[in-house]
């Protein structure tokens, strides 16, 4: 029997429109990829999961078919310090208490590489009681995004000489460690350095600054926070207090680390430093301590110079009197 004039048509028609699907197809798929964009579905009853592009096992470090699309291992390979926020989220959803489901967070890879992602979905279909039958949404790499930013944020926050904590950097600090208790603040001006500047150039200048940072971080334990303010203007931090008995080996063993001269391109260089010493309490404010062991290293400055000075706060007993205690200068 020969197929109808009407048959044909419709099966042309039929092969048509397959034909554009597939088209469509591949373009989304290429359109997915190029911007890491991966679209899922989620059977909730189930938990299977269905990936439209294979984007999501490739980000994973997965061969294709290799991993198993379902609920359970999407939630198996969650970071582990992100989980609880991201299935919170997810449920809040499902539950109503949100519009639709939407985080940031890190996904494990095959081999424990962390992959950024942006996440985002909403339930499309409820059962006849309202209950959530089905979620879509999209899955997309933005792990380029997070290390530029996190980049831009070290930057903000580092020296670009040195690679030290710069000012922003060190206040940060200083209140992370006021959390912990009581610490120690060195102020630390290098002496001499402007006729370093005028005699052998900026550019000499800049290299004794890394060298004396070097040198600097080889006295220092791990623990002891390390940031330029700018020019030849230092700061410690020292995670302990004051009275401490590693507070004046340390702060020594600093002044002495300028004993050697500088090597430099056109010639050697020799600086000493000043430093002023501040013990920090829980309700002191940082410009208020940076202002009392400015003070303190100006002491020394008139001094002398090459010497430490140990300005101490008041203990709950001097409260009252109208200065807190000053020691001398220390010349070392």
């Amino acid at each position: 029997m020969t197929p109808s004039r009407e048959l044909l048509r419709l099966q042309a028609e039929n092969e048509r429109l397959k034909r554009i699907a597939a088209d469509a197809r591949e373009k989304l798929d290429a359109a997915m990829d190029g911007t890491g964009l991966c679209v899922w579905q989620l059977d909730i009853i189930t938990g299977k999961l269905i990936i439209f592009n294979r984007r999501w096992g490739s980000m994973l470090g997965f061969q294709p078919k290799e991993l198993e699309a379902n609920f359970e291992v999407w939630k198996a390979h969650l970071h582990p310090e992100d989980r609880e926020e991201v299935l919170n989220n997810f449920y809040d959803h499902l539950q109503g208490r949100n519009h639709f489901y939407e985080v940031q967070h890190r996904m494990l890879s095959k081999t424990g590489k962390v992959t950024w992602v942006q996440d985002r979905g909403r339930v499309v279909e409820w059962d006849e009681q309202g209950v959530p039958l089905r979620v879509m949404g999209t899955h997309i790499d933005i792990t380029q995004e997070k290390e530029y930013e996190q980049a831009l944020s070290q930057l903000a926050h580092k020296d670009p000489l040195t690679g030290l904590l710069n000012r922003t950097g060190l206040i940060e600090r200083f209140s992370q460690l006021q959390q912990a208790g009581e610490f120690t603040l060195c102020f630390i001006d290098l002496d001499d350095f402007k006729q370093v500047n005028d005699t052998l150039g900026h550019r000499a200048g800049d290299r004794l600054l890394i060298q004396f940072t070097e040198r600097l971080q080889q006295q220092c334990p791990p623990e002891v926070v390390m940031a330029r303010l700018g020019g030849d203007e230092f700061v410690l931090l020292l995670p302990w207090p004051l009275h401490d008995a590693r507070t004046r080996p340390l702060t020594a063993a600093c002044i002495h680390c300028l004993d050697q001269p500088f090597e430099l391109d056109n010639g050697d260089a020799y600086v000493g430093m000043s430093m002023g010493v501040e013990g920090v309490q829980a309700q002191d404010c940082f410009g208020d301590v940076m202002a009392q062991a400015d003070a303190a290293m100006y002491q020394v400055k008139r001094s002398g110079k090459r010497g430490v000075s140990y300005h101490e706060p008041p203990s709950p007993a001097q409260l009252g009197m109208a200065q807190p205690l000053e020691s001398p200068v220390s010349s070392i």
